[in-house]
C-alpha cells in the first residue's frame, strides 16, 4: 500500500526575504505531491488521497474533475473520493530496470479553474523475483594436473530485483576437492568463483556433481540452483593467462556494425597444442562478436546509449590441452545527439471560446529528450504569429495559454505550431503542429439582405401562395446561425393579422392566408424579424411592405336608368320636335375597380331605329343623331352596353325605353297602345298601382294644404320656406345618399295646374343664394332634398337645368394635382394617371362630386368649378382644369345635366312634361 498521506517535496528556497504572502504564493506553485509504493499493487490500489492532499473537499470534485495526465495510464483518480488509485501492473524491473531509485512523476489536473500539479509515485522495489542461472546445468574441465587454489569463474545467476531483494551470495554443496568464493564487480554485481582445494585425480574420480545456490536477502529470501559438472582432465600443466583481468574501454553510440571495440590477448607457457589459446565468449552474445583465433571483439549491431549504457562481457581463453583463464571486457556507451526532442499534448482543452480572455490555459506540452546532459536540453517556441504564447510550467513542462483576442468569423481555426530544439552539437528539432478550433459565441446578429422590402400583390390571389421571401444570414456557427422568421408588427388589426399572412419560420416565405380584394385594401406593411437560436438570442427587424394591384374583377354596374320592382324597364319622353343633339337621358353607372379598369365607355348595342340616337363614348349622354321623322314609331327601345378598359373588359348593359310625346298625357295612349300583356295579373297590378299613386298624390296634396294653412296663421314669415319669394330653407349638414341600391336619388315637386293637368316642376328661388348654401326643396314623399348650391340666380327651371357642353380642357395643374399623403404626382399631358393611389383619390372625388350633384347639394349653381369638392376637401381642390364627370349625373325628370354655369338646351324645350318619367307596361311610375 501507499504511503497514505504522501511526502510532500518543497523546492530548495535561497535565504532570501520576501514578503510573506509572497513566500505562501510560491510555496503553493512549488509544491509536488510525494507518495512510496510497493511494486505489484494490486489494481484499484488506493495510493494516498490525492484530492485531499491537493486540499480539495469531496464536493469539489465533480466540477474541479481532478484527473491525471500522464503518458502511460498507470494511476486514475477516483471521481467520489479522490484517492489516487492503481490502475495497471506496476513492475519496477520493467518500468526502471536497474535504477536504484524508481519513481513515476505525472501531472494531476484540475479544472474550474484549470491548473496542474506534480505528482511524484517512488516504486518500491519487492523481492518478486527469483534467482536465476542461465542453464540449469554447465560443465567444466579441470586438468588433474591443476594445482590446488586454482580459481575457476562460474556462470553467474541473474536477479531483476535491487538491493536486499536481489543477487546477494553462491553458495555450493558440499565437496572436499572444491569451495566457493564470493567475489564482487565495479557496479556491485557479485559473481563466484570455485576453487579447488586439493589436487585432482582423474583415476580416482573423473566426474564430480555439485550443486550451485543462488540467493538474495529477500523477505522471505528467494535462491536459484544449477548443476556443476567438472570433468577431471589429463594434465596440461601451464594455463592461459591474460594480459589483464578486466578489460575497460568506452564506445560511442551509433558505431556501424562490425566496428572494432578492442582486442584481448593471452599467453600459454605451454608448447605444442596446449599452447595454442582459442578465444570465446563465456557466453554467446548478440551485440558484439569475438575472434576467436586473435581476439578482437567487434560490434554486430548498432548500439543506442538510450537502450543499454554499459556492456560487460567475459572472455574465456583455452589453450590446446583444455585449461581455461578467462577475462572481463567492460565496454561503456557513450551518449551522442542522435534523438529529436518529443514534444506531446496533454490535456487539450477542446472547446476554445472565441470570447476567451488573454492568459487562458489551452493545453499542457510536454517536452522528452532521449539524450543526456546537454543534448537533453530542449527550448521551446511557437511558430508564426498566432494570438498564442507558451509559458514555463516545469523543468520538461509548458502551458499554451491564449496571448489576443480571438474571433471565430475571422479565423475559425489556428494551427499552432511548436518547435523543439535541444542543445546538442550539431543541435537536433521538432515540429509538432496542432490545430485549434475556436468554439462559436452568439456575437452577431442576424443581418437581412435588404434594409426594407416592397412586394406588389394581385388582388384574387389564391391563399396560401406564396407572395414574398426575406432573407437573412448570421455569420455565426450552429444554432447561433439559425435564423427564425416571425411578424411582429403590423399596421393591419392585430387579430386579423393571422388571416391575412403569414410567414414560414425556417425559409422566411411570407404566405398570403386570404385572397387579397383591392378595393378593400390597397397596401399594407409588415415588420418581420430574423432571431437566431442563440443563448441569448439576437434579432433584427426589417419592414416588407406589400402593395396589393387591382385586377378587373368588377364589372360596371349601372346606377340608372334602375329597373323597376318587378325588373321591367322605365321609359323616358323625348319631345317631338326635339333637334339633332337634344339630350334625351343619360346611362350613369360605376366601376369599383380602379384605374384604367374602371375607365368606362358606352356603346349602342341594339336600338329601333338606327341612326336615331347616339350615346356619348364616355359620358353615357344619350343624344338624338336626328330629327324625328313620320315614318319613325314613337315608341323606341335602345339597348346599351357599358364596357370598363381592363383586360379582358368587362361589361353591363341597359335598356333605354323612348316615348316621343309632348307631355305625359300625350305619351299615355302611347303606351296603352301596346300589346296588353297576357296575364291578367299583370293588369290588375297595374291598375292597383296608379289608383295607389293617385291617393299618395291627394294625400301628398292634403298634407301641402295643411301645411300652407298653418303656415299663414303662423306670425314668423320664415316658416314658408320655398314658398316665400326669399331665400329657400338652408340646410345643414345633410346625411350622404345611399347607393347601395344601385340608383341614385331623384326629387322633384308635384304641383297641380289651373287646367287639371298634372305637371312636373322644381321649385323656383327668386333670390340670389351666396355660395356655400344648399336649397332644400321637398319630393312627393315629403322629404326635404338639396337641390341647389350657387352663387348666381336661378330664377327659371330652363335656366337652373340648362346643359353646357363639356369642358374638354380637363387637365390639373401641379397644385391642383391630387396625390397620396400630399403628394404631387399625375401627368401633364392631362391623361389618367397611372399611379393607382392617385387614380382612386380622383376617383373618390370624382364620385363624391357626382352625389352631391345628384341630390342637390353641388354645383347647380354652385361655386365655380368647385363640383362640390372644395367645401368636402378644402379649397386647393379646386379642379377647374377636372373633366366633368358631373355630365354623368342625370337627375330622372329631366332632360339637363348638372354643370358648374349655366347653359343653354341644345333643342327647344317641349312644351310641358320636360323628361318625365313613366313605367312601361301601361302603369304610371311617380
Amino acid at each position: 500500500m501507499g504511503s497514505g498521506a504522501g511526502e510532500r517535496g518543497w523546492a530548495e528556497r535561497r535565504p532570501v526575504l520576501f514578503p510573506f504572502l509572497l513566500s505562501l504564493f510560491c510555496l503553493a506553485l512549488s509544491e509536488q505531491i510525494r507518495y512510496r509504493i510497493p511494486e505489484e499493487m494490486p489494481e484499484g490500489s488506493v495510493v494516498g488521497n490525492l484530492a485531499k492532499d491537493l486540499r480539495l473537499s469531496v464536493h469539489e470534485l465533480p466540477t474541479r474533475k481532478l484527473r491525471v495526465s500522464s503518458e502511460k495510464p498507470y494511476f486514475t483518480v477516483s471521481a467520489e473520493s479522490g484517492e489516487l488509485l492503481v490502475s495497471s501492473r506496476l513492475d519496477r524491473e520493467q518500468i526502471c530496470g536497474k535504477k536504484p531509485a524508481c519513481a513515476l512523476e505525472f501531472e494531476a489536473v484540475a479544472e474550474n479553474p484549470l491548473n496542474f500539479y506534480h505528482v511524484n509515485v517512488e516504486i518500491e522495489d519487492v523481492n518478486d523475483h527469483t534467482p536465476k542461472f542461465t542453464q540449469n546445468s554447465f560443465e567444466l574441465q579441470i586438468s588433474e594436473s591443476t594445482l590446488p587454489g586454482t580459481r575457476f569463474i562460474l556462470e553467474v545467476a541473474e536477479d531483476a530485483d535491487i538491493g536486499l531483494n536481489s543477487l546477494q551470495t553462491y553458495k555450493l554443496s558440499l565437496s572436499p576437492s572444491f569451495s566457493l568464493i564470493n567475489k564482487e564487480k565495479q557496479d556491485g554485481s557479485k559473481y563466484p568463483e570455485l576453487v579447488l582445494e586439493k589436487p585432482l585425480d582423474r583415476e580416482q574420480q573423473g566426474y564430480h556433481r555439485l550443486v550451485l545456490t543462488a540467493s538474495d536477502r529477500g523477505d522471505p529470501p528467494l535462491n536459484g540452483t544449477t548443476e556443476l559438472r567438472i570433468q577431471v582432465t589429463d594434465a596440461n600443466d601451464n594455463p592461459p593467462v591474460f594480459s589483464q583481468d578486466v578489460y575497460r574501454v568506452s564506445l560511442g553510440e551509433n558505431m556501424p556494425p562490425g566496428t572494432t571495440v578492442l582486442q584481448v590477448s593471452a599467453t600459454d607457457q605451454d608448447e605444442g597444442v596446449n599452447s595454442e589459446i582459442t578465444y570465446s565468449f563465456y557466453r554467446t552474445g548478440q551485440v558484439f562478436g569475438l575472434n576467436s583465433k586473435n581476439g578482437e571483439i567487434t560490434t554486430l549491431n548498432t548500439l543506442d546509449f538510450e537502450e543499454i549504457k554499459e556492456y560487460s562481457i567475459v572472455v574465456e581463453g583455452r589453450d590446446g590441452g583444455g585449461l581455461v583463464a578467462q577475462c572481463t571486457v567492460e565496454i561503456n556507451i557513450q551518449d551522442e545527439n542522435d534523438n529529436r526532442p518529443d514534444v506531446t499534448f496533454h490535456s487539450l482543452v477542446e472547446m476554445i471560446l472565441e470570447n476567451a480572455v488573454p492568459g487562458t490555459l489551452i493545453a499542457l506540452i510536454k517536452i522528452h529528450d532521449r539524450d543526456s546532459g546537454e543534448n537533453g536540453e530542449v527550448n521551446c517556441r511557437l511558430e508564426g504569429e498566432v494570438p498564442f504564447q507558451i509559458i514555463p510550467s516545469s523543468k520538461h513542462s509548458y502551458k499554451l495559454v491564449t496571448d489576443g483576442t480571438l474571433d471565430r468569423e475571422q479565423t475559425p481555426e489556428y494551427n499552432v505550431t511548436i518547435t523543439a530544439t535541444d542543445k546538442g552539437k550539431p543541435p537536433l528539432s521538432t515540429s509538432t503542429s496542432v490545430t485549434l478550433h475556436i468554439t462559436d459565441v452568439n456575437d452577431n446578429a442576424p443581418v437581412f439582405h435588404q434594409a426594407s422590402y416592397v412586394v406588389d400583390v394581385a388582388e384574387n390571389n389564391p391563399p396560401g401562395a406564396s407572395i414574398a421571401q426575406v432573407s437573412a444570414s448570421d455569420p455565426d456557427l450552429g444554432p447561433n446561425s439559425h435564423v427564425s422568421y416571425s411578424i411582429v408588427a403590423s399596421d393591419l388589426e392585430p387579430r386579423a393579422l393571422s388571416s391575412y399572412v403569414s410567414v414560414s419560420t425556417q425559409s422566411g416565405v411570407v404566405f398570403a392566408q386570404r385572397a387579397f380584394d383591392h378595393e378593400q385594401l390597397c397596401a399594407f406593411e409588415l415588420t418581420l424579424q430574423a432571431r437566431d437560436h442563440g443563448s441569448p438570442a439576437l434579432s433584427a427587424n426589417v419592414s416588407l411592405r406589400v402593395l396589393v394591384g387591382d385586377r378587373n374583377d368588377n364589372a360596371p354596374r349601372v346606377l340608372y336608368p334602375a329597373l323597376g320592382p318587378d325588373g321591367s324597364a322605365l321609359f323616358d319622353t323625348v319631345p317631338r320636335a326635339a333637334q339633332p343633339g337634344y339630350l334625351v337621358t343619360k346611362v350613369v353607372a360605376v366601376d369599383a375597380d380602379s384605374g384604367h379598369n374602371a375607365w368606362l365607355s358606352y356603346h349602342v348595342l341594339q336600338a329601333s331605329e338606327p341612326g336615331l340616337f347616339s350615346v356619348g363614348l364616355r359620358t353615357g349622354e344619350v343624344r338624338t343623331a336626328r330629327a324625328l321623322g313620320d315614318r319613325d314609331a314613337a315608341r323606341q327601345r335602345l339597348l346599351v352596353a357599358v364596357r370598363d378598359g381592363g383586360q379582358p373588359p368587362l361589361s353591363a348593359t341597359a335598356t333605354l325605353l323612348l316615348v316621343f310625346a309632348d307631355s305625359l298625357q300625350e305619351a299615355l295612349p302611347d303606351l296603352s297602345d301596346r300589346p296588353a300583356p297576357s296575364d291578367p295579373q299583370a293588369e290588375l297590378q297595374f291598375y292597383l298601382v296608379v289608383a295607389l299613386a293617385l291617393i299618395s298624390v291627394l294625400f301628398l296634396l292634403a298634407v301641402i294644404l295643411a301645411v300652407a294653412l298653418h303656415l299663414r296663421r303662423s306670425s314668423s314669415p320664415a316658416a314658408w320656406g320655398c314658398f316665400q319669394p326669399g331665400v329657400c330653407v338652408k340646410s345643414g349638414p345633410v346625411v350622404p345618399p345611399n347607393y347601395s341600391e344601385g340608383t341614385l336619388p331623384y326629387s322633384y315637386n308635384l304641383c297641380v295646374a289651373h287646367t287639371g293637368k298634372t305637371e312636373f316642376n322644381f321649385l323656383k328661388c327668386n333670390e340670389q343664394l351666396s355660395s356655400g348654401q344648399d336649397i332644400l326643396c321637398g319630393d312627393s314623399s315629403g322629404t326635404l332634398f338639396p337641390l341647389c348650391n350657387s352663387s348666381e340666380s336661378t330664377s327659371h327651371p330652363e335656366t337652373l337645368m340648362a346643359q353646357a357642353p363639356p369642358n374638354t380642357d380637363w387637365r390639373f395643374s401641379q397644385a391642383q394635382r391630387p396625390g397620396t399623403s400630399g403628394s404631387q404626382n399625375g401627368d401633364e399631358t392631362g391623361t389618367w394617371p397611372n399611379n393607382q393611389f392617385d387614380t382612386e383619390m380622383l376617383q373618390a372625388m370624382i364620385l363624391a362630386s357626382a352625389s352631391e350633384a345628384a341630390d342637390g347639394s353641388s354645383t347647380l349653381g354652385g361655386g365655380a368649378g368647385t363640383m362640390g369638392l372644395s367645401a368636402r376637401y378644402g379649397p386647393q381642390f379646386t379642379l377647374q382644369h377636372v373633366p366633368d364627370y358631373r355630365q354623368n349625373v342625370y337627375i330622372p325628370g329631366s332632360n339637363a345635366t348638372l354643370t358648374n354655369a349655366a347653359g343653354k338646351r341644345d333643342g327647344k324645350a317641349p312644351a310641358g312634361g320636360n323628361g318625365n318619367k313613366k313605367k312601361s307596361g301601361k302603369k304610371e311610375k311617380k
